[in-house]
């Protein structure tokens, strides 16, 4: 992932990511994946689980097969121009790219060995809305709380496709294990949110400007009902980067900070990230992150 000049403004296309979440003895853990290298889209970042909507994710078929109706999941969203077809399918979205990129299923009574059994029908070149049909799948969308959304801006410094993303967040179901799928991601990896940027920080993996922010916010967490509650408590903020040049150095900035067009804070954190020493860094240092 290189930084070399701005993209300019695109189509902006639905999206929604998973932030799969874990406690263990020693604190929440998020699961994150390598993007495989050759990706148009953060190619060798590791990111959360997610990817671009799918016209099938928002069919009839598929309503009818999740735990919650349209009309509770387009509340929960919190998005009033959205219809309920569209945030439905947004839910679906985020469990499908859950699913193909992790081999977790959110479905009722889908066990390890079942999620196995359905990720081999994937291999074989099933659609996910195919795999739906042939094991009657009941999609757990309950399992999803909305925490976020951010909107690529419209000079883009990390990537040339602009996306509009939902963020999830998600505990992993018992006796399901995540893993990559060695095709868009190349490697994977449970991590504390401190520990995640520890390593961005020493240089021993790239993250992008979504994944800092919301690791950053993450930290303040130690478990996953405490992350869970806080983005239950609140509707999912808009987050809408504006960059800017500043001295030479490329200058993303959030809602709260004196140069962004929303003066309210959307985030717990920095408010901006500098491009400086080849990565985005918070103005005040690694500790920055956790203030």
């Amino acid at each position: 992932m290189e930084l070399n000049t701005y993209f300019p403004a695109g189509p902006v296309r639905a999206a929604a990511t998973v932030v799969m979440l874990r406690d263990t003895p020693g604190g929440l853990e998020v699961f994150l994946i390598k993007r495989h290298g050759l990706s148009e889209v953060l190619g060798g970042a590791y990111v959360f689980p997610g990817g671009k909507a799918d016209s099938n994710d928002a069919l009839p078929e598929m309503a009818e097969r999740l735990d919650q109706l349209p009309g509770e999941l387009h509340a929960r969203l919190g998005e009033p121009d959205l219809d309920e077809v569209t945030a439905a399918g947004l839910y679906v979205t985020a469990l499908r790219e859950a699913f193909e990129e992790t081999g977790v299923l959110y479905a009722s009574g889908a066990n390890g060995a079942f999620a196995a059994q359905a990720s081999g029908l994937l291999r074989e070149g099933r659609a996910f809305d195919e795999v739906a049909a042939m094991l009657a799948l009941r999609l757990n969308v309950s399992d999803l709380t909305p925490w976020s959304r951010w909107i690529t801006p419209q000079m883009s410094s990390v990537s040339p496709k602009r996306f509009d993303t939902r963020f999830f967040l998600a505990q992993v179901p018992p006796g399901q294990q995540a893993t990559h799928d060695n095709h868009e991601a190349t490697e994977s990896m449970w991590l504390s949110p401190r520990a995640a940027l520890r390593q961005y920080w020493d240089r021993e993996i790239e993250l992008a400007p979504p994944q800092i922010m919301s690791l950053s916010h993450l930290s303040r967490h130690a478990s996953v009902h405490s992350v869970l509650a806080e983005a239950g408590s609140r509707q999912p903020p808009l987050i809408q980067p504006e960059p800017f040049d500043l001295e030479g150095m490329r200058v993303l900035c959030y809602p709260g900070d004196h140069r962004h067009s929303v003066s309210e804070q959307a985030l717990p954190g920095p408010t901006r990230l500098q491009y400086r020493n080849k990565r985005f860094e918070p103005v005040d240092g690694f500790e920055a992150l956790f203030g």
